[in-house]
């Protein structure tokens, strides 16, 4: 089963982005349409903060239409070779975690789920002009399929997902996900090209079969979008420079052993950088003013 819970670890909406991905080329239906077979749903009113998180709705000259209700579902989808797989996916549960883990728990065990696969995304000071790094991580490491770019414990804000991680292997359940590093610009944004890096993990580690190249064009026309702003903006073009500076110091230190602390890497102050990324998202929103298109 594969799970990407919209919210708190969805930087650059990548997992969600996956997820309508999955959902169409799973389903034989158009990219954009929720397609598969809805085989659990859960009980939204009981998750949802809906004054936290209102749910969009239409009004049409004089009534309202449309109410876009959130939906958190379990759907059996199949991949290009016919492999059947679960993808859960939906707004993150404002409360009742717990409770939201044992929902997980019955559907996985009625379903006979060997492994589940998590999808995540977070916003990082990296360039978007290098690969995209991935974090590993399983409640076995048997299961893991990388080495983790982290040292030694961080305190880091929990998730339902991440805790449904956790509770599994406690139940005797293995799961594994991946979290995609995101350029921190860019997070505000759909970054095509983190779902991309995303479900190539997912690929690998469930072994299934996932046609990637409608996913593909999207991610390069986004890259052409902001490789056409940043040619236009030297300016956000020099702090951009100066992480791909700080990127590759970081690159040769680990390759060599050393230490991570690069010496004399010129780079910007935090109020340059914010100043800077400002100007990038506000650009890409108005491509009249700039060439680009959002």
């Amino acid at each position: 089963m594969v799970v990407a819970l919209d919210g708190f670890l969805d930087a650059g909406n990548a997992g969600a982005i996956a997820c309508r991905h999955l959902a169409a080329e799973g389903s034989g239906v158009g990219v954009g349409a929720g397609g598969g077979v809805v085989v659990a749903t859960f009980d939204v009113d009981q998750l949802h903060d809906y004054r936290a998180r209102r749910p969009p709705m239409s009004f049409v000259r004089d009534h309202y239409e449309a109410y876009d209700a959130p939906r958190l579902v379990v759907r059996l989808l199949h991949d290009t070779g016919g492999t059947p797989y679960l993808l859960l996916h939906g707004p993150e549960p404002d409360t009742r975690w717990e409770a939201f883990c044992r929902g997980v728990l019955e559907v996985i065990e009625r379903f006979s789920v060997t492994l589940v696969v998590g999808m995540g995304s977070v916003p990082m000071a990296v360039p978007h002009t290098r690969p995209i790094a991935i974090t590993h991580h399983a409640n076995n490491p048997e299961l893991l399929t990388g080495t983790s770019p982290w040292r030694g414990e961080l305190r880091i804000p929990s998730s339902a997902q991440a805790l449904l991680e956790l509770r599994l292997g406690e139940w005797g359940h293995d799961a594994l996900g991946f979290v995609a590093h995101v350029p921190h610009y860019l997070a505000q944004l759909d970054y095509p090209r983190a779902s991309h890096a995303l479900l190539e993990q997912v690929e690998l580690a469930a072994r299934l079969t996932i046609d990637l190249s409608d996913l593909g064009i999207l991610a390069e026309e986004r890259e052409e979008e902001i490789a056409r702003y940043l040619a236009a903006n030297s300016e956000v073009g020099d702090v951009v420079a100066a992480l791909e500076q700080q990127y590759d110091a970081f690159a040769r230190a680990e390759e060599s052993g050393s230490s991570l602390l690069a010496e004399d890497q010129p780079l910007p102050t935090g109020e340059e950088i914010g100043q800077q990324f400002e100007q990038f998202l506000a650009g890409l929103e108005r491509p009249d003013e700039t060439g680009g298109g959002a």
